[in-house]
């Protein structure tokens, strides 16, 4: 018997193809037990016999055999040898030797009331390239040689410390960087100090909610606003209190009933219409601000890509001290994988913002933020986002003909700034801009309802779509199919198909 054991090993042996010997023998056994070549309780040959048959040394089958054996597939008896195991520790993992009350296929699985509402509000696509998705920029068109070769004269040495933990902040140099970059280009007043790196604006969002409001709080919000967003401040469990938004930005109530603690805005470029926020609007919501102790959240998402006339400076640099809390991103820049998004922190809240950010999350990838804050200073950055404002602008214009060929100028928001890296598509009041967008991403062509970014009832219909990752010549054809859903859903939109 032990012979023929050790001819069925031998056969499993030589079916192995894993380089090592040690991995080609314990493959080799396991298979043939788990198959049933080998029966529980069966002998297995002594181990120098089958180090002879399989030209092996004898260290080798001893450490397999002692390794099923720790593993519960062999078993040892003094004086007699070595056995399969009667039972299989894969046994234990069957569907079939588990009770159906004790099944996790058959378990009632109850999520948390938290959980439950992110799910049900949850609007992320699954797809994130192709036209018209918006807020996506040309990934393509990074200069991915150029980082390259910082990141590997970086990576030749890096020190221990920045291979470690971070509780600073993130890499001195990205945050030397961004204090240039922001003064010049934003006109933020800040230092370095000021600037906590963190991995998107979500994760930038997540911490200032929950350093700065408890459970119950009011949060003002702009109708329309993000939705992401929105699902971070439904997790905090705040109360949202959304106010609307007209050509000139944030609406202010007339009267406060109840301060907020926090105050979203978009105001350089709203999101999703792309109004900008009047000097005026922005100096009464710095003094809402002063008076009520609260703090204004300023998403600052994609400001640099502005067409025509000046950039639009941040609210945060308005005046000195501000009560402004300024968040910015590379996902729009540079490209949304990349994960880095930066926080200008008033003074008065540094620490305990940054050490809320080291318990949490835990900071870390300096050696990527050191290659992109030499990006910065070396003047790729820069030279980057001129080479991409040109070709969205060039894009946006190609777009927005198509549109106002095929569908008129009334097709286009009122709030076009000429800005952003999407527009706003108008549909008529009786459209279902969710079905549209459901028929046109079917069809390929990525889309998104104007209506599933308003909390309250009076929506408005329409789409937004990005252009900045869409060539011109895949645009037309991709405006086409939705042109096609456009005139299945809406009886009322006129469509001239003369072009």
């Amino acid at each position: 018997m032990e012979s023929l054991s050790s001819d069925l090993l031998l056969q499993r042996f030589a079916e192995q193809s894993d380089e090592k010997l040690y991995k080609r023998l314990y493959n080799a056994i396991r298979s043939t037990i788990l198959e049933g070549s080998l029966l529980p309780s069966s002998r297995l040959p002594a181990t120098r016999d089958l180090a002879k048959v399989l030209q092996l040394s004898r260290n080798t089958v001893l450490t397999v055999y002692d390794q099923l054996q720790a593993e519960g597939y062999l078993l040892t008896r003094a004086g007699s040898g070595t056995f399969v195991a009667e039972t299989l520790p894969d046994s234990y993992l069957s569907s079939e030797s588990v009770p159906d009350q004790l099944s996790i296929s058959s378990r009632q699985i109850k999520l948390s009331q938290r959980g439950c509402t992110l799910l049900g509000d949850a609007s992320a696509s699954p797809e994130q390239w192709g036209a018209f998705i918006p807020g996506v920029p040309d990934v393509t068109a990074f200069p991915h040689h150029l980082f390259s070769k910082i990141q590997a004269r970086i990576n030749r040495r890096p020190p221990p410390q920045e291979l470690s933990y971070s509780n600073q902040g993130g890499h001195p140099e990205l945050r030397h960087a961004l204090v240039d970059y922001l003064r010049v280009a934003r006109s933020v007043r800040c230092s370095a100090d000021q600037i906590l790196i963190t991995e998107g604006i979500h994760q930038a969002i997540d911490l200032v909610t929950r350093l700065l409001c408890d459970p119950g709080d009011t949060v003002w919000l702009e109708e329309p606003g993000y939705w992401g967003i929105r699902n971070i401040l439904h997790m905090n469990e705040v109360n949202i209190h959304p106010l609307p938004v007209d050509k000139s930005g944030l609406v202010l109530p007339k009267k406060i009933e109840k301060k907020p603690s926090l105050t979203f805005v978009t105001p350089s470029h709203q999101y999703p219409l792309g109004s900008v926020m009047s000097l005026r609007r922005r100096q009464r919501l710095l003094l809402m601000a002063a008076k009520t102790g609260s703090w204004i959240i300023e998403d600052d998402y994609d400001s640099e890509f502005r067409f025509s006339g000046q950039p639009i400076p941040a609210l945060q640099g308005l005046q000195s001290d501000a009560p402004v809390i300024y968040i910015g991103t590379f996902s729009k820049t540079l490209y949304p994988a990349l994960r880095i998004g930066y926080v200008v922190i008033p003074k008065s809240l540094m620490k305990p913002l940054k050490t809320a950010h080291s318990e949490l999350y835990r900071g870390g990838h300096l050696l990527i933020q050191k290659a992109l804050g030499q990006f910065i200073q070396e003047g790729h950055y820069a030279a980057h986002i001129r080479r991409m404002r040109l070709l969205y602008a060039k894009r946006r214009a190609f777009l927005v003909e198509l549109i106002e060929s095929h569908l008129g100028k009334t097709a286009l928001s009122e709030f076009n700034s000429n800005a952003g890296l999407h527009l706003i598509l108008n549909l008529p009041d009786n459209s279902n801009d969710v079905a549209i967008s459901e028929a046109a991403n079917a069809q390929g062509v990525l889309v998104r309802p104007l209506s599933r970014y308003y909390m309250l009832d009076n929506v408005r219909q329409g789409l937004l779509m990005g252009f900045a990752c869409v060539p011109e010549e895949q645009m037309a054809k991709a405006f086409t199919l939705l042109l096609d859903c456009i005139r299945n859903a809406s009886s009322k939109f006129e469509i001239n198909t003369t072009h």
